[in-house]
């Protein structure tokens, strides 16, 4: 307990710093993103509604990446192991930044082919997975609902790899998918995030994740204050690839990635509506959604950006207490 009350104030003062700093970030970047004309090609074939976002900034995620480079390397020196959340988060907003650059250099929404983007993941996941089957023992593992930390199910390395390359793969895709509206990947995070946080106080070998998290947390807060509705920029494949990457990297190092598939059920949701659709519409010529994701479903139901943004968040928020819930 006393290890928890002295880690929460560095917590909130790292939360605090990197919130100041993405502010101040943002104040800088998206002058410089308008003037570079780094503006945001809006898909043919979506909302109407969504025309009008045409020209706005996007490779916003640099906003809240920004701190976690700086703060990451500082804390680094303080525990290794958070370099190499550091490190896996900024090699997918690489590949994120690429996709974002190649579509503003064609003005068109297409950057990257999906062949060299999933090469490109693959090889990020691959030298990731290596590292933490490698040298964290909780990446070969799994925690259930029910039988919580004190009985994981373990994993042999065959196995583990595989699973954990999938979950790499799959979540980063998801965050995208979810970076439909303004504000909805990023407040659906945060919260994934402040779950993170808390679950990870039970182990004090695991504070150089609350440190990521809350890094990360205050970035996004910092860079949702130019994103909410109506957004001032987009946070672009730059960002939301490096969200889905930390996510899912901090799952695998903690052994909690089927409690992310809960905790994280928007981004399961976005996904399968994507799937779903598809698939029905190849056999049967017909739509499951209005549109997919699912977001788009609901914007031609007649929801609000804001409105599903807030639903959705608040069910990110009764997922984030499931989960905690299922672990006791």
């Amino acid at each position: 307990m006393d290890t928890i009350e002295k880690a929460i104030p560095l917590q909130i003062a790292v939360y605090l710093i990197s919130l100041l700093l993405s502010v101040l970030a943002g104040r800088l970047l998206i002058p410089a993103l308008r003037r570079l004309k780094f503006g945001q090609v809006i898909r043919e074939e979506g909302p109407q509604s969504h025309k009008t976002k045409t020209g706005t900034p996007t490779m916003g995620g640099v906003i809240f990446l920004l701190p976690v480079l700086i703060l990451g390397i500082l804390f680094s020196f303080r525990n290794g192991k958070i370099l190499a959340l550091v490190l896996v988060t900024l090699a997918y907003a690489l590949i994120g930044f690429s996709d974002d650059y190649l579509k503003i250099v064609k003005k068109h929404n297409e950057g990257l082919t999906p062949k060299q983007k999933m090469i490109c993941l693959l090889i990020v996941s691959g030298v990731f997975t290596w590292y933490a089957t490698t040298y964290v023992s909780e990446a070969n593992t799994l925690i259930l609902p029910f039988l919580g930390f004190e009985r994981p199910v373990n994993l042999p390395v065959m196995l583990s790899i595989p699973f954990n390359l999938f979950i790499l793969a799959a979540f980063t895709n998801a965050v995208n998918l979810t970076d439909g509206l303004d504000g909805l990947a990023g407040s659906v995070t945060i919260i994934v995030l402040l779950f993170y946080s808390i679950i990870c106080a039970r182990k004090i070998e695991w504070d150089y994740i609350q440190i990521f998290c809350a890094v990360l947390a205050g970035g996004i807060l910092g860079f949702l204050v130019y994103n909410l509705y109506p957004a001032r920029v987009f946070m672009g494949d730059t960002g939301s690839l490096a969200l889905g990457g930390a996510i899912a990297a901090i799952s695998i190092l903690t052994g909690t990635t089927v409690i992310l598939a809960i905790t994280g059920i928007i981004y399961v949701l976005e996904t399968l509506s994507v799937i779903i659709q598809v698939v029905y519409f190849k056999r049967t010529g017909r739509r499951v959604f209005l549109m997919a994701p699912l977001h788009h479903h609901f914007e031609y139901k007649g929801w609000s950006e804001t409105k599903v943004v807030t639903v959705f968040t608040f069910v990110t928020v009764l997922a984030a207490l499931l989960s905690l819930l299922l672990l006791r």
